[in-house]
């Protein structure tokens, strides 16, 4: 059942209320500089489609560019410091990094030399990540099968996962209570003004509401938020399979988020593990599409879990789903910041799977753009929607 605003017209309006839609709608609240009116137009009250409900939370600073690296590292620091980031609000819980780093296995001498090369960059920005050789693995995870490895990169500081639903939980409630409108509904269409600006919105429910500002946080669905705009951008949702599994003979120790060369990456996760990857084939699939390839477990993911862990020919799969990464088709990197032309259109798209660790530096960017038209804290501008005019990519190597 959509609902009307309250008002016919609004400072921001923000399209999409999950996770990144509401960091920018609480980031905007937490800055001094604004103090303007907010409406967040989300279309599923109960988020059981979005890929923040999907998310496996997890989070790391092994990247292979200087920002993605520094832009963990912020999420990681306001994760720690959650209350005191929310305020010391007595109601906002403590949200532990469960820190089992990341594993990147390397099964050929190219690979291995990227792990080098990134692992001296991520060193530089104060990262923990360590390379490491074959035998040096074996000794610290000796249930791993290494034959074919020849070198790994592992990071045990504020590396691995957390309570992301719970971040975003709170910051939906405080940007509430801080006076923003979160209203079910759904924009259909929008209008420019005379000079090429979005003036409003139009609403599932026919209304047509007044803004300063679009914020395009529609997830898988940016490109078409952005075709309302008259914008195209290589958006497109592409399934990713998540399996949660029960070990017959747990292992004796944590086993890291473990990123193994044929794309499959498992992890522990309480008393079970989890595994994910993306399918061989990888179209762009329509929006509603979450049926699930149940193939994928038996043919692919199982077989690679016994051979990477001999362990985990044991196994037991009690619980499996497909979600969607907003997957940018151009260089699998953010779309942030404003359209080179109608600049009051602002892009929040496109992270490729990197939503929920990158969210916290996101929607402060975007507030601080939102209200000075610049960046105050880190520099945003490599992810802005003009490389994409240019056919600049910004390449990282470090895509799961």
């Amino acid at each position: 059942m959509t609902q009307t605003p309250k008002k016919n017209s609004y400072d921001v309006v923000i399209v999409g209320g999950a996770m990144l839609g509401s960091s920018c709608a609480w980031f905007l609240t937490d800055n001094p500089g604004f103090d303007g009116s907010i409406l967040v137009v989300e279309r599923d009250p109960t988020y059981e489609f979005t890929s923040t409900s999907h998310t496996n939370s997890c989070m790391r600073q092994q990247f292979s560019r200087e920002i993605n690296v520094r832009i963990s590292q912020f999420a990681a620091d306001f994760v720690k410091n959650f209350r005191a980031y929310m305020g010391d609000d007595p109601r906002v819980p403590n949200i532990p990094i469960q820190s089992y780093g990341y594993m990147y296995l390397a099964d050929n001498a190219e690979f291995a030399a990227t792990l080098r090369e990134s692992q001296k960059l991520q060193a530089a920005c104060g990262a923990g990540t360590k390379h490491m050789t074959r035998e040096e693995i074996a000794a610290a995870y000796p249930f791993y099968n290494l034959d074919d490895i020849i070198a790994g990169n592992h990071n045990l500081i504020d590396e691995g996962y957390f309570d992301g639903n719970t971040l975003f939980d709170w910051w939906k409630r405080s940007a509430r209570e801080r006076g923003v409108e979160y209203v079910t509904n759904e924009v259909v269409a929008m209008t420019k003004d005379a000079g090429g600006r979005i003036a409003s919105v139009t609403l599932k429910s026919g209304d047509e509401i007044a803004c300063g500002t679009v914020v395009n946080a529609s997830g898988p669905r940016a490109a078409r938020t952005a075709k309302m705009a008259g914008i195209d951008i290589p958006v497109e949702p592409r399934k990713r399979y998540t399996f949660i599994f029960e070990a017959e003979k747990p292992l004796d120790r944590d086993l890291p988020l473990t990123i193994d060369p044929s794309g499959v990456h498992m992890r522990s996760d309480g008393t079970y593990y989890l595994a994910g990857c993306p399918p061989d084939d990888d179209p762009a699939v329509d929006y509603d599409d979450f049926v699930q390839d149940h193939s994928l477990w038996e043919d692919k993911v199982w077989p690679i879990l016994a051979t990477r862990i001999p362990q985990f020919e044991a196994i037991k799969l009690r619980n499996s789903w497909a979600g969607h990464y907003a997957y940018n088709t151009f260089d699998q990197n953010a779309i942030v910041g404003p359209h080179p032309e109608i600049a009051n259109f602002i892009f929040v798209n496109g992270f490729s799977g990197h939503g929920f660790q990158q969210s916290p530096a996101m929607g402060r960017g975007v507030a601080e753009w939102i209200t000075a038209g610049a960046y105050s804290s880190l520099d945003l501008t490599p992810f802005h929607f003009d490389r994409i005019a240019r056919g600049a990519r910004f390449e990282e190597k470090a895509v799961i």
